[in-house]
């Protein structure tokens, strides 16, 4: 069941948060240049650091989100760097998935983490459809489980339930995006990202053990 309480106090201290710009922006800066460094992962590192690597990542989508101002593109690229996957060049695909192109449908969240499954469990061959297969039902789980620590999958309720507390939809409108900045909607919105990030870097890591 979803804690709605814990939510609003996670939601509340993101509006509080003193966010390091500068510091950020120059992370954001240093990957645009020089790409997502490549990774050989440990295994026995990574499991032996998972609580860590969760915070990390969880704390970055929320900078990059923030920062960003795309819950899509700063989930994916928080997960991407941790575990040296992709370019820089999805992050900028990503540009219209934040609610699905601003419709208040799926929330980016679930959408950044969808495409780092892709990239982590997918196959090189276009053929393997056990990968495929594999691939889709792990993305089905990590759905559920967002959906049960979120309360929703779709932006518009998201942001009303547990963000903002009203209906808005911010990409509707020049104005409604101005009333969603003034509301701290963007510091707030780091929420589900890091939730995102949180739960799908979990799946990464347990697939290793």
């Amino acid at each position: 069941m979803t804690d709605y309480a814990a939510l609003k106090k996670r939601v509340d201290e993101l509006a509080e948060r003193v966010w390091d710009v500068p510091a950020i922006e120059a992370r954001i800066k240093k990957l645009s240049a020089g790409g997502i460094p490549k990774k050989k992962l440990n295994r026995d590192e990574i499991l032996a650091n998972k609580e860590q690597i969760l915070d990390r990542v969880q704390w970055r989508a929320e900078e990059y989100n923030f920062i960003l101002k795309n819950c899509a593109q700063g989930t994916a690229l928080a997960l991407m760097e941790e575990f040296g996957l992709g370019n820089m060049e999805i992050i900028k695909a990503l540009t219209p998935f934040p609610g699905i192109g601003g419709t208040g449908e799926i929330c980016g969240g679930i959408t950044g983490s969808l495409i780092t499954f892709g990239l982590y469990f997918g196959s090189d061959d276009r053929l393997d459809y056990e990968a495929m297969n594999n691939t889709i039902m792990i993305a089905q789980k990590f759905m559920a489980f967002f959906e049960g620590e979120v309360g929703h999958m779709y932006c518009a309720d998201i942001i009303e339930t547990v963000i903002l507390g009203h209906r808005l939809n911010p990409g509707e409108s020049e104005e409604a995006m101005e009333t969603f900045s003034m509301e701290k909607g963007f510091e707030k919105c780091g929420l589900p990202p890091g939730i995102g990030v949180r739960l799908a870097a979990e799946f990464i890591i347990d697939s290793m053990k």
